[in-house]
């Protein structure tokens, strides 16, 4: 018989409100839960406990879902990323980045592992990972103990370059067709995973690496097995000129005619809609769609912002009705700075205070997150749903004064005040440490990887060129 553990007299409690529909604050709460669900949320709790956890000077949150990231590619790119773009390419270093940069077996496992405790310390409880397969995921997925949403990527195509201004693509349907059928394989793994936390994304990688034909087949798949869809689409205006040229209509419009889009999809980033500034387009049609449709955006800032690029913007989109999340698609993979970027960049693209508020924030990285993982019992903390829990330490510096604790940790604190973490009522964080992995040891074999990966760049770049050539240090050396 599971336990049942109760924090008892949490300072405030972030809980979640049917009337309302939204998250709202409880103060002097208990929060009761046992095994892999919660069983109470409220004051005075007066059924039976096993484990008493005293809640003052805490805040307890829900577990929050990050719905779009890379661990085993982004934790590799440290010192090399932060200030790398190519103008030609209208400031993204995307194509460049991964033509020639790319960690071996090893360097995706310590940088899975680097970045899940990264996630795990900022509170993601449920992770949506979207990766080229590689051996030992699954594995090291399970014992980080996080929620996972496993997304093994397939395509048609690979991006190709031969110079810094043309965007080029190497096609292979069959090789895309055999990545398919692997995927899907993995997919089913992950759902047969002794843990219980696994389950499979369909995951087409990009819009336009994809045939039509993939596309409509991964859609259909997703639906008839009632699999969430993602994709990157509207993530580059290399990539919105390319789908132009090809299809005369913008990559969401077309998506939209073959039948993608959908309650279950998810696009990431949709930055490069029609009506963006820096486009100039004809139609003012995306938006709509993306609403009408139910398809969810997984908006990830940091990574658009260091190019100098901007969602235009979070209000507007969740104002006309399309579902937002939140993902980490860069290092350090902290969703409580993203969740406080996404807030700030929405108001300068806005040039309004008012165009975003922090309980929308809160939403997105949740409630909003779970939708477009088809889940209705994580991201929320009430009774029968998962107990995922993040514990904020009020007394922590950062924290006080503890006015509202929603905004001390998205505005100032972030990770530095997650105490503890539970998924499933097992603790996986305590006190600041991961409980499930070795953060220490994978930092050290993230940087031998990324050693091996810098020597192999000049035999992976098309001009030959060294990992120095391409992103130089921050200062000459003296």
């Amino acid at each position: 018989m599971n336990k049942i553990s109760c924090i008892r007299n949490a300072d405030w409690v972030i809980a979640w409100d049917e009337r309302i529909q939204n998250h709202c604050y409880l103060r002097q709460a208990d929060v009761v839960f046992q095994g892999a669900n919660i069983l109470f949320i409220g004051r005075q709790y007066k059924g039976p406990t096993d484990i008493e956890l005293n809640g003052a000077k805490r805040c307890v949150m829900p577990g929050l879902v990050d719905i779009h990231s890379h661990p085993s590619l982004e934790s590799a790119y440290r010192g090399i990323r932060e200030e790398h773009g190519v103008p030609e390419m209208y400031m993204t270093g995307l194509y460049e980045r991964s033509f020639s940069f790319w960690p071996d077996d090893r360097g995706l496992l310590a940088s899975a592992e680097v970045a899940y405790c990264e996630l795990l310390k900022s509170g993601v409880t449920s992770l949506c990972d979207l990766s080229n397969p590689y051996p030992g995921w699954i594995d090291l997925l399970a014992r980080s103990g996080l929620r996972g949403f496993v997304a093994p990527g397939f395509a048609s195509a690979q991006w190709r370059l031969e110079d810094r201004h043309r965007l080029l693509y190497s096609w292979d349907e069959q090789r895309g067709r055999r990545e398919f059928e692997s995927c899907l394989k993995l997919i089913e793994e992950a759902e047969r995973h002794a843990s219980g936390r696994l389950s499979g994304v369909v995951y087409p990688r990009q819009i336009d690496t994809c045939t039509q034909d993939l596309l409509r087949e991964s859609a259909a798949l997703a639906r008839d097995r009632r699999l969430p869809l993602v994709t990157h689409a509207s993530q580059s205006v290399n990539e919105f000129l390319v789908m132009v040229e090809r299809h005369g209509k913008t990559p969401v419009q077309w998506a939209h005619e073959i039948g993608f889009l959908g309650p279950n999809c998810t696009l990431g980033h949709a930055i490069f809609l029609d009506e963006h500034s820096w486009l100039h387009w004809a139609t003012c049609d995306d938006i709509r769609l993306l609403a009408e449709t139910g398809t969810t955006v997984a908006h990830c800032p940091s990574p658009f912002a260091r190019y100098g690029q901007v969602l235009e913007h979070f209000g507007k989109y969740r104002r006309a009705g399309i579902n937002l999340g939140i993902g980490t698609d860069v290092a350090p993979h902290n969703i409580l700075e993203e969740m406080r970027l996404a807030a700030v960049l929405a108001r300068i693209a806005a040039q309004d205070i008012n165009s975003v508020n922090t309980a929308e924030i809160l939403y997105a990285a949740t409630v909003g997150g779970a939708k477009a993982l088809l889940r209705n019992d994580i991201g929320r903390l009430a009774e029968g749903c998962k107990a995922d829990l993040v514990i904020i330490d009020l007394e922590d510096p950062w924290m006080q004064p503890a006015r509202d604790p929603l905004r001390g940790i998205i505005y100032t604190a972030a990770e530095r005040a997650v105490r503890d973490v539970y998924i499933d009522g097992v603790q996986v964080v305590k006190n600041h440490r991961v409980l499930t992995l070795n953060y220490a040891k994978a930092l050290g074999q993230l940087t031998e990887a990324q050693q091996r990966m810098e020597a192999a760049v000049p035999g992976r770049d098309y001009a030959g060129r060294t990992a120095l050539m391409i992103a130089p240090l921050s200062l000459p050396m003296g």
